[in-house]
């Protein structure tokens, strides 16, 4: 008899040892041979070599179905210990799974082209009108290098032109006053993640959620870095965030050039950027119109109808 120690790692325990311990106690029936203890992110077997030995290779699996998935049923852990492929849900434009194994997918043409400029590039602008996908989509291509070790971190940044403003008359720390401007990247990033790994993620800074002020100095190594609400940087701030740049990294630039909360007097970075590097080797950019907005139909006829102001005031 021995005694093997097995740890979970990269995978919410709430998901993988199900609720009230449920999959360890089906897993108890399927090695009825093996003493199974489960703890925190621990399993400690006793039994026979080889029964243990083949029990943490269907665990392993186990794992990296549950990784992908973000899912774990009790069909799914039945079909691996009896050497079955489960039963995934594959379809078109597949970017990842988020949770309870919902495919989170490129949903329009666009969307799409933002996917494989991501895999030819190392920077890449994603330019387009609210509710078009942009952001979201960058940040499950994002989730997806994290899940799939091609990158070891992802930095999320916002420009607060508008939270600055009015971060003096908000309550609490400086984090109880910017958070509430960056939720919107907390809300995509809760779509694809467990609470308790993405909690681990960014109390580990795997996953770090700031202000675009707190970039400079910094060189942004095995990252996928998003910039998001670029619209409203400076020439100054946009040349500083793509010059953070550090090795195996990945910049993803989105924005919107019809929202631009700067003085009149001020010009857009991301306007100024698209222009000088619109002919740079490695930069891709991605064009999103109306036709990518996948909210509430009636966002996109509120897009339209306030382009069409525009154009009759002119």
């Amino acid at each position: 008899m021995i005694e093997r120690i097995i740890i979970i790692e990269n995978v919410d325990p709430v998901v993988f040892f199900g609720i009230n311990n449920c999959n360890i106690q089906l897993l108890k029936t399927l090695f009825p041979k093996l003493r199974i203890v489960a703890r925190g992110n621990v399993i400690k077997v006793i039994g026979e070599e080889e029964e243990s030995y083949a029990f943490e290779e269907k665990i392993r699996e186990i794992e990296r179905f549950s990784i992908e998935m973000n899912l774990l049923r009790e069909e799914d852990i039945i079909d691996i210990v009896k050497g079955q492929s489960p039963v995934a849900a594959q379809q078109d434009n597949l970017i990842i799974h988020g949770m309870n194994g919902k495919p989170i997918l490129a949903r329009t043409e666009n969307q799409r082209k933002l996917v494989d400029a991501f895999g030819e590039n190392d920077l890449i602008f994603a330019i387009g009108p609210a509710g078009s996908g942009k952001t979201y989509t960058a940040i499950a291509i994002a989730v997806r290098a994290l899940k799939t070790k091609q990158v070891r971190k992802i930095i999320l940044s916002r420009p607060a032109v508008e939270a600055g403003e009015k971060l003096g008359f908000l309550p609490g720390d400086m984090k109880d006053k910017i958070d509430p401007y960056l939720q919107p990247l907390y809300d995509a990033l809760e779509d694809m993640i467990p609470p308790l790994k993405l909690k681990d993620y960014i109390e580990n800074k795997i996953i770090q959620i700031a202000p675009l002020a707190f970039m400079r100095g910094r060189t942004l190594s095995d990252a996928v870095i998003i910039l998001d609400e670029a619209q409203n940087t400076t020439k100054h701030q946009i040349k500083m965030f793509l010059t953070r740049m550090g090795l195996n990294a990945k910049m993803i630039v989105t924005g919107d050039v019809t929202q631009i909360d700067l003085p009149p007097s001020q010009q857009s970075g991301l306007i100024h950027s698209l222009q000088i590097l619109r002919n740079v080797k490695g930069i891709g950019n991605v064009e999103f119109n109306k036709k990518d907005i996948v909210r509430h139909k009636l966002v996109q006829r509120i897009v339209e109808a306030y382009e069409k102001n525009e154009q009759d005031g002119k």
